[in-house]
């Protein structure tokens, strides 16, 4: 049986680094861990990955053959991985009993709308995988509530479009303690409690008070579908790193197998 994760989040956000770390501590935990480097831009990831979309396509020859866009170029890429994902999971088939991390690139209409990815992460379903989803969002976007309820917004987005088992980490969160946030309580954040105390904080701002209306129904959208709440990682935590490991393993369902 393989398991897997499916690393997303915006450019900055750690997935990388997270990938790197994960990839170790479920090696040293005696997993047969396999990181699949799934982003075009990413040539020299700081990880050892065993299947690279580099092999297949990369960002740059996207850009300078078809003379498109970084954005447009992203979208090709994927869209050709796609297309060629039969030997994506013609990889993955030599691999028996393996953990999958898949390091995903930052582009969030990737997992927003765009049909692509969502049609690789079915195949990689009905090819035996369990996956689910590991989405990264940096705590900077607690430090203002308009960035937190966009952010938020993305993660509801993308649990929706990928319909893949899901986890909604809030990464750096040893910097929480800085940041100029509405309320010092964590678990305002993290278990999306209460999005009217920041809705208040957003009427006192004179720069968003004039989008009352909208984000009165953005708040009341995540809290209609009541999906989304956030673990909390500080990448330097063991014991925060072995809670979001439980929790992951949680939702894939992994077993260990003698």
């Amino acid at each position: 049986m393989n398991y897997g994760q499916l690393v997303l989040g915006l450019p900055g956000s750690g997935k990388s680094t997270f990938c790197g770390i994960m990839s170790d501590l479920l090696s040293e935990r005696g997993r047969n861990v396999e990181v699949v480097n799934l982003d075009p831009a990413n040539q020299t990831p700081c990880y050892s990955s065993s299947i690279s979309i580099s092999e297949l396509i990369t960002h740059e020859e996207a850009m300078r053959e078809l003379e498109i866009g970084p954005n447009g170029s992203f979208l090709y890429c994927i869209e050709f991985l796609e297309a060629n994902v039969d030997w994506l999971l013609g990889k993955i088939k030599e691999r028996k009993n393996a953990y999958f991390i898949f390091d995903c690139p930052g582009q969030i209409e990737l997992y927003t709308h765009h049909m692509s990815m969502r049609n690789i992460c079915k195949r990689l379903v009905q090819s035996g995988i369990k996956l689910a989803a590991v989405q990264l969002m940096d705590s900077q976007f607690c430090s203002e509530p308009a960035k937190f309820i966009s952010g938020t917004m993305v993660s509801l987005s993308a649990m929706l479009q990928l319909e893949l088992p899901h986890v909604n980490v809030l990464s750096k969160m040893d910097l929480f303690k800085r940041m100029n946030t509405a309320t010092s309580r964590r678990d305002t954040y993290t278990e999306v409690l209460d999005l009217n105390y920041l809705l208040e904080s957003l009427e006192d701002n004179p720069l968003t008070a004039k989008y009352e209306t909208l984000n009165k129904y953005l708040t009341e959208l995540i809290h209609s579908f009541s999906l989304v709440s956030y673990q909390s990682l500080n990448i330097t935590n063991p014991e925060r790193l072995s809670e979001v490991i439980k929790e992951i393993d949680r939702t894939n369902g992994y077993v260990k197998l003698k």
